[in-house]
């Protein structure tokens, strides 16, 4: 037999050798171990890899990094259950679910639906996963991702998705990172928000506080990157600065979970149906706002913006031009996502990048926006965008574009890591979101426990796991229980209600 078909052959056997090798004294795997700390930090190996090496060293490379304590072909799922806690009160962050998958071999995954979603996105997908191997990420996905969809629907797939990666990692006894291809980068840039005390009109700022909070977060939190929010609103109480927010209904206020409260007010309306519009004078106060902002924080550090308003592609034009001087990092969402060619009209037009992506589900609407260069930077949401992979193949497709990507993100640590591993294994992967409720809350963090003792973040970064299986976190179940969500306060509770599949799930015939 050629050299090269014995290596395809053992390539296929991988699974029964590791098997074989874990029945093996301890001794007999020394040398393995040996030679994979020789070889490489952590990893599979490529194909390309085992067309070079011999079949000894091939042998110990794929035996040696599989858990003693799981035999990864024969590893089944079993059971799916969840826990909800409580992190802010809006309605996008008041709800983040947990999910844990269980297997047949003690060990799980788990996963995060997106924020402000439902655990039933998650409950639904488990009679479908029930006996599979969580090994197949790539399979069970395609399985399942016909029941996400784009906002919170893609909750459910993603977190599935996530714990699936989770748990292959930890079978394997590598990091998440490490399967897909292995990580550009050791550590992972973040972006915060502005202190809250700038959160707010220019005239109700106290601007000698609001410096101290902005040098707090600079300086001892160490972030390179702020993210603020001059909307609309915070110029809207003055005078002559706007048309038309006085008469439509739910101008200024808070953001209901539902549609159908108020659908047609002001926050539940596409941009173009508003009829607000900014004039001169609102042009000029915005102007003042963001550049007391930008004075505060320097101009060494990049500061993008969200939240302008909800107006036409004319008014967005007259904010962009307004807002050019300021070098802004970036403008995010000036129009729904699914408006390909209004964003690409304010695109051309302005010369601030834009940016938009976080409630889109699967990768063909990003590619759309990449192929018409409707936006300058993309920015998934991967608890919504399909998970790790999902999300990694964006960024790919944005690269080849020369797009880059910045990750949207308000959940968990569990989510927080996903996005870490994806974002360390993605070359365009600029930074990863961290909000208010995240960095000014002392027991975020500890709602789970690193593997390896590492902190989550520090400095304005986050570290990659060097050799944490898995997504290299477990919970830290009694911090979880004080803070569960008041509405459910069930704590991976029995879901048997969810074993049975009750549908016809084929979508062709």
């Amino acid at each position: 037999m050629k050299p090269a078909l014995k290596h395809l052959a053992l390539y296929k056997n991988v699974e029964r050798q590791a098997q074989t090798a874990a029945a093996q004294p301890a001794q007999a795997q020394s040398s393995r171990r040996d030679f994979l700390k020789q070889s490489t930090v952590l990893g599979g190996i490529t194909l390309a890899g085992m067309f070079g090496a011999s079949i000894e060293d091939t042998v110990a490379q794929t035996t040696s990094n599989v858990s003693r304590a799981s035999a990864p072909s024969d590893l089944k799922i079993t059971d799916l259950r969840y826990t909800t806690i409580a992190n802010g009160t809006g309605a996008t962050n008041a709800r983040n679910v947990i999910i844990r998958i269980d297997t047949n071999q003690g060990i799980h995954g788990l996963g995060e639906v997106r924020d402000g979603a439902d655990a039933r996105f998650a409950l639904f997908l488990k009679s479908r996963l029930l006996g599979l191997n969580p090994c197949n990420v790539e399979l069970i996905f395609k399985i399942i991702k016909q029941f996400g969809g784009h906002g919170r629907m893609g909750g459910g797939v993603s977190g599935v998705e996530m714990a699936l990666w989770d748990l292959a990692g930890k079978a394997f006894n590598v990091p998440v990172w490490a399967l897909l291809g292995g990580r550009y980068r050791e550590q992972v840039r973040l972006y915060s928000y502005i202190p809250n005390s700038g959160g707010m009109p220019l005239a109700d700022i106290d601007l000698a506080k609001f410096k101290a909070d902005v040098k707090h977060r600079l300086e001892v939190q160490g972030f390179t990157w702020l993210k603020m929010h001059p909307g609309i609103e915070k110029i809207a109480g003055i005078p002559g600065t706007t048309v038309n927010s006085k008469f439509i209904p739910g101008f200024n206020t808070k953001v209901r979970s539902s549609r159908s409260e108020q659908y047609l007010s002001y926050q539940n309306s596409r941009h173009a149906f508003t009829s607000v519009q900014i004039t001169d004078k609102g042009l000029e106060e915005l102007a003042r706002y963001v550049g007391t902002i930008r004075d505060v924080v320097g101009y060494d550090v990049p500061l993008s913006a969200d939240h302008q308003g909800h107006f036409d592609v004319n008014t967005c034009i007259r904010v962009g031009n307004a807002l050019e001087k300021f070098s802004l990092a970036s403008l995010e969402d000036f129009l729904p996502w699914d408006s390909t060619e209004q964003l690409k009209m304010i695109t051309d037009a302005i010369n601030t990048p834009t940016i938009t992506g976080e409630d889109i589900y699967l990768k063909e609407d990003f590619k759309k926006l990449c192929d018409a260069r409707a936006v300058d930077m993309v920015q998934p949401d991967l608890a919504t965008a399909g998970g790790i992979l999902e999300t990694k193949k964006i960024g790919d497709y944005a690269e080849e574009k020369d797009v880059g990507m910045v990750l949207h993100f308000a959940g968990t640590p569990i989510g927080f890591m996903a996005n870490v591993h994806s974002a360390a294994a993605t070359e365009n992967a600029l930074a990863l979101e961290v909000p208010n409720q995240i960095v000014d809350n002392e027991w975020w963090p500890r709602l789970v426990k690193t593997t390896d003792g590492r902190q989550l973040w520090a400095k304005g970064h986050a570290p990659v796991p060097n050799s944490a299986p898995g997504l290299g976190i477990e919970l830290n179940e009694e911090v979880i229980k004080e803070h569960l969500h008041p509405e459910d306060r069930s704590f991976f509770d029995p879901t048997p209600q969810w074993n049975e599949v009750r549908s016809y799930d084929r979508i062709w015939s």
